[in-house]
């Protein structure tokens, strides 16, 4: 692969970065203004192309966090009865903002975690669908009306928003994770408190005043970015008015969230870590494995809970694969993504790259080969090679840990059973992909492997249109399609005297 030089960025291009940072609030947003923290604490957002501190922010404190939960607990009751038809409304215009504002929202992106612009295009493009698919759910979350079958009862049964809600966001998508959350949540009729990522809260920040400019109400979306995820959560988490919890983020830190949220029975949706298997058959059309392995491992760097952690190739196709894969990343472009031309931005931290470095390392004592890349890249910033590993065996750890980097491992197999047997092998289950030209043969995997996503001979399925979720540890519940609305909700039952009993 090939590394762009660190070179200065022109000054048109630092005139934008100074304007886009200029206008993008850095304060909490509680009940409907922007404000500095309870105790006048900042917390620094860095650019981990060049290490250099972009932007400063107000930390909230646990006493904001209590105030934020007050106003979302105060702008409930009104914000329910609200007619669902301006709940739409709202969200489309922030559908329509965002359309507007996207070249602030992707260069934000690429300026806190990394991804090259023309990536964080697209997210822009993916995260917008999320308000548009809601904003046309809200008017269409249905209830019934029917007979008891004793013919003494008439049911009534209704669709209520579950109440005011805490959305916790993760760095590595900040658009899309923030709108994937807070369109159903506004479309259910919920009050919300959101908490960026400490590391990039830059694109909610934004986001948030979009939907203040889309005509949100003062108090029904509350943002509260912080150094501390506990002095925010924890308050909140205890208060009884809080009504549920979407989480995404590590399975560790889901599990926490988990056992605090059992104090006051709360709804959760969690959305954590990923192990996803990436399973190509000899029968496969070899050149759409590629490609497909290409988006759904290096997209977003390989930080994703989507990302293939694992390239479960057949034996007699192996070599041809790993030879075409190995052409495709040796041409990527590593760089700041501020930059034309560049494929594959920095990881988001010095943790994250000596995480992946340290997976290398392991794999490569137990006998893999390094086939594309496999070093760090000297700074400034937080570069990592894409890298392409063969012959890696199972009990090396980076396929038994989530990557969360531009890491491709290798392994093989001999028969179906042993496919299966291996992608099923990890206590995840998000994402999987299986590449294989007879049908049957897709479904019939796709009922036997243990996980909520499933792409047949494809590498990116995410659409707002449709349920995104995992089983075993990768969480619970579903966002996105017509399951994600019901997320937001809980069900009434009212039982009506019978006009004719």
């Amino acid at each position: 692969m090939s590394i762009t030089e660190q070179a200065p960025a022109s000054t048109g291009i630092k005139d934008r970065i100074a304007e886009v940072l200029e206008k993008t609030p850095k304060g909490l947003l509680i009940n409907g203004q922007w404000r500095a923290a309870s105790d006048g604490g900042m917390f620094d957002v860095e650019n981990p192309a060049t290490g250099e501190i972009i932007a400063t922010l107000a930390s909230a404190t646990r006493q904001d966090a209590q105030a934020a939960m007050d106003a979302a607990a105060n702008a409930q009751e009104a914000w329910a009865r609200t007619p669902a038809r301006s709940r739409s409304q709202i969200l489309h215009s922030a559908f329509d903002l965002v359309q507007e504002r996207r070249d602030d929202l992707a260069l934000l992106m690429t300026l806190e975690m990394g991804k090259p612009f023309a990536e964080a295009l697209g997210e822009v493009k993916y995260g917008g669908e999320f308000l548009r698919w809601f904003s046309e759910e809200a008017v269409r979350d249905y209830g019934r009306y029917a007979d008891t079958p004793e013919g003494n009862l008439r049911m009534l049964v209704s669709r209520k928003p579950v109440g005011p809600c805490l959305l916790i966001t993760p760095w590595n998508f900040p658009l899309a994770m923030a709108t994937r959350k807070v369109a159903p949540a506004v479309a259910a009729g919920c009050t919300m408190i959101l908490k960026p990522a400490r590391l990039t809260p830059l694109t909610s920040q934004y986001f948030a005043q979009i939907m203040i400019d889309a005509g949100i109400p003062a108090g029904v979306l509350n943002l509260v970015p912080s150094a501390s995820a506990s002095a925010v959560s924890e308050p909140i988490m205890a208060d009884p008015r809080l009504r549920k919890v979407s989480f995404t983020g590590s399975t560790p830190v889901g599990k926490q969230l988990m056992r605090a949220a059992t104090d006051n029975v709360l709804r959760t949706s969690m959305e954590l870590g990923g192990n996803g298997p990436l399973i190509v058959f000899e029968d496969a059309d070899v050149d759409k494995a590629v490609a497909g392995a290409m988006a759904a491992k290096m997209r977003n760097m390989g930080e994703a809970c989507t990302a293939a952690n694992r390239l479960i190739v057949h034996e007699s196709v192996a070599d041809e694969f790993i030879e075409k894969l190995a052409a495709k990343m040796a041409a990527l472009t590593v760089g700041n993504g501020v930059e034309e031309g560049v494929n594959v931005g920095p990881m988001v931290e010095a943790k994250a790259r000596d995480s992946v470095e340290e997976l290398v390392n392991d794999a490569v004592k137990r006998g893999a080969r390094i086939v594309v890349g496999g070093r760090r890249i000297d700074g400034p910033g937080y570069f990592f090679q894409p890298t392409l590993l063969a012959n890696v065996p199972g009990h090396a750890r980076v396929v038994r840990e989530e990557i969360f980097g531009p890491v491709a491992p290798v392994m093989t197999f001999a028969d179906e059973d042993e496919a299966v047997q291996l992608a099923n092998s990890t206590e995840y289950g998000l994402a999987s992909y299986v590449f294989t030209e007879n049908i049957s043969r897709g479904l019939r995997i796709g009922d036997r492997i243990e996980f909520g996503l499933m792409g047949l001979n494809v590498g990116v399925i995410s659409n707002a249109a449709a349920p995104f979720g995992g089983v075993k540890q990768s969480g619970l519940g579903r966002e996105g399609g017509a399951e994600g609305i019901a997320e937001y909700t809980t069900t009434q039952y009212i039982g009506v005297e019978h006009p004719w009993a």
